[in-house]
């Protein structure tokens, strides 16, 4: 089961149950800093990454308009019903009014207490010089040990500026994690690639994403899982103007072009398969176009029908399938102080 900048409805009818009872929702984590992607620990402690609140500098230009780096990303646990924060320090850029965070964006585990964290970074990787020095911790694989402390192990955004994979303008943004061994497998969700990051910090291309101009918008990749039959299954936040019914998920198995699974989503942004082999997508927004509306879970079953779980979310950023049949949702997730972590029973 899986645990994975946001801002750079289903085109089809939904069925619902003819009995429908509204799930179950709890907040199990809160005062969070634009929580993002959700993984549960080898111990059983549920951990969320923190993108953070940027801070007062340096600064640097990007998509037209100052971005201010501060420390301020962390990964927080919560264990035995305590909520804390186990590492801290993170890379964080944020614009003046910190309504767009850059930052850590998912954490994956492999081993005993061993995180993969991805920082986003989300333009030109040439553009990372104007943070200075700092500017290289954006767009890694950044490795946490146990005691909290933390290292850069592979730049992923200077493989897109070695290699750009997927062609046109220059962009990456390491979104999605998923630690395996030997490997750290990382959708990139400026790249519109699935890369893979061997043990000695390697980046090399897994699999690329159909995007502009061969159809209507980017792929913008933000999650990866493996699914019951040991594929890859990707989906896709798509681009500019974000519109309804855009959004796709993919099966990737190594050596073959990825294929369509499912499509007709609207800004994906996370997804998790449950026990039975249902796929549950989370939706980051369900208005027409960009991002308005509340965002929503929707679950895929195994014939391919589909029901909405849990709309009325507000601006989830992640999803997961824990090991006690919950899901768990990161809400507010661009958000400071007030994001969360619900835990939601169907």
């Amino acid at each position: 089961m899986k645990r994975a900048s946001l801002l750079t409805l289903c085109g089809l009818a939904l069925a619902m149950p003819a009995a429908f009872a509204a799930p179950s929702v709890t907040t199990v984590m809160s005062g969070l800093d634009n929580p993002r992607g959700l993984a549960f620990g080898p111990e059983g402690a549920l951990y969320v990454v923190e993108a953070g609140r940027g801070g007062t500098g340096p600064c640097a230009i990007l998509r037209g308009q100052p971005r201010c780096y501060g420390p301020t990303g962390a990964l927080t646990r919560l264990w035995r019903g305590r909520q804390e924060r186990v590492a801290a320090g993170l890379p964080s850029y944020a614009d003046a009014a910190v309504l767009e965070t850059t930052g850590p964006h998912d954490v994956s585990f492999i081993g005993r207490g061993t995180a993969y964290v991805t920082v986003g970074f989300g333009s030109d990787p040439a553009l990372r010089a104007g943070f200075g020095e700092v500017g290289q911790l954006f767009g890694t694989v950044v490795q946490v040990s146990a005691g909290g402390q933390w290292r850069v192990v592979a730049d992923v955004s200077a493989h897109e500026s070695a290699a750009n994979p997927a062609g046109g303008p220059v962009d990456s943004n390491p979104y999605g994690a998923l630690a395996e061994p030997g490997a750290v497998i990382v959708a990139d969700a400026g790249a519109n690639a699935l890369l893979r990051v061997a043990a000695n910090g390697t980046v090399s291309t897994f699999a690329m994403f159909p995007s502009r101009p061969a159809r209507s918008t980017d792929s913008v990749p933000t999650a990866v899982v493996r699914g019951p039959d040991g594929a890859y299954y990707v989906g896709e936040l798509t681009g500019v103007p974000f519109a309804q019914g855009a959004a796709r998920v993919y099966r990737v198995v190594e050596g073959e072009a990825p294929s369509v699974y499912a499509d007709g989503f609207k800004t994906i942004i996370d997804l998790d398969f449950g026990p039975d082999g249902s796929l549950y997508v989370l939706e980051h927004a369900s208005g027409p176009m960009f991002f308005a509306g509340p965002g929503r879970i929707v679950q895929v079953a195994p014939d391919g029908s589909r029901s909405v779980v849990l709309g009325g979310l507000s601006q989830p950023t992640s999803l997961l399938v824990g090991p006690d049949g919950a899901l768990y949702v990161s809400n507010r997730g661009t958000s400071i102080l007030t994001g969360e972590v619900l835990r939601i029973v169907p």
